[in-house]
């Protein structure tokens, strides 16, 4: 059999494939850049997906109009990373990407990961919850400064804020409130940012952020050209390795799935602080997880096929189960 036959047969086995994109979160615009840059993905190696525009109004009539045999779920968000739309999918019955309905749901709330991390004895930045301007004197007292505000159901820091000093903490709980869930206010840990990207039950090589902003925020993440992306992170191989093996525990200790992301914080002491867990992390240009799969030499298409293999199983009807080399599925 010649390779484009087999590769037509072995794309066969996804069936027809729907890709979530936009929603109604705050984070809207980049999931629409996440969901095309997916979907462009599948149809360049010849695999038969569409893309929905999810809204609340309209999501079930397609979801139920259209002949579908699995979803990459591209949204971020509230109502597409909170184990909601998982909901639906499960109720229906359809093969999707990433974590299942709890998980996604605990993960995507940062306060309940919070303290999931630390009840299983995971290292995780004090934190308290601010219900209003006039527990500025308490929180700084219990947490100290600097500190950082954010909600607690938002990604892409959207809503977050530094805070040096008490008389800045009404401006940040003023816009944090104003975003999806509870206000949190949590320790400023001074040294490097890192994250690791998981996919499958692997680890992949670790991503070191310098931004010349406060912090990884919105403009740093998707706006600004002045943000470093250093990879391989410069740490050593040991080092590394632990940070990876940390950052699967947390993973694997909210029950998540599929793929994600594990963001850190090291020290002036190099101790590694866990500061939130991705479930539906950015595919975008700007987007962590396609640079780590690079580096594991593994290119932008191989990536999105390889997420979208892990939701073929034995016992689905439609498939067979696909096979994976090096963290790659052969299409």
């Amino acid at each position: 059999m010649n390779s484009a036959l087999n590769n037509n047969e072995q794309v066969k086995k996804f069936g027809r494939v729907a890709v979530l994109m936009g929603g109604w979160a705050a984070e809207r615009a980049v999931s629409l850049q996440s969901g095309q840059a997916v979907l462009n993905a599948l149809l360049s190696k010849g695999v038969d997906a569409f893309g929905i525009d999810v809204t609340k109004e309209t999501i079930l009539q397609k979801l139920t109009s259209e002949n579908i045999d699995r979803v990459f779920i591209a949204l971020h968000g509230k109502g597409g990373e909170d184990g909601v739309i998982q909901s639906v999918l499960e109720v229906m019955g359809l093969p999707y990407t990433g974590s299942k309905v709890a998980a996604s749901a605990l993960a995507m709330d940062k306060l309940r990961t919070k303290l999931l991390l630390k009840g299983v004895g995971l290292s995780t930045p004090a934190f308290a919850v601010m219900n209003s301007i006039n527990e500025a004197e308490n929180i700084v007292k219990q947490i100290g400064l600097p500190l950082i505000v954010k909600p607690t159901l938002e990604g892409s820091s959207l809503g977050m804020s530094k805070v040096n000093s008490a008389s800045e903490l009404s401006a940040a709980f003023e816009n944090a409130k104003d975003f999806a869930g509870e206000v949190l206010a949590e320790q400023w840990i001074v040294g490097d940012e890192y994250t690791v990207a998981i996919l499958g039950d692997k680890a992949l090589p670790a991503i070191r952020l310098k931004t010349p902003h406060d912090f990884y925020d919105y403009s740093a993440k998707y706006q600004s050209d002045d943000t470093e992306y250093i990879c391989p992170c410069g740490l050593s191989a040991s080092a590394e390795q632990a940070l990876q093996a940390l950052a699967l525990q947390a993973f694997n200790e909210v029950g998540a799935s599929g793929w994600g992301r594990v963001d850190f914080m090291f020290d002036e002491a190099s101790k590694p602080w866990i500061i939130e867990i991705n479930t539906v992390p950015g595919m975008t240009d700007h987007s962590l997880v396609p640079m780590a799969a690079k580096q594991n030499g593994m290119d932008f298409p191989e990536l999105v096929l390889s997420i979208l293999a892990l939701t073929l199983t034995s016992g689905d009807s439609t498939v067979e189960k696909a096979d994976h080399i090096n963290g790659k599925v052969n299409v």
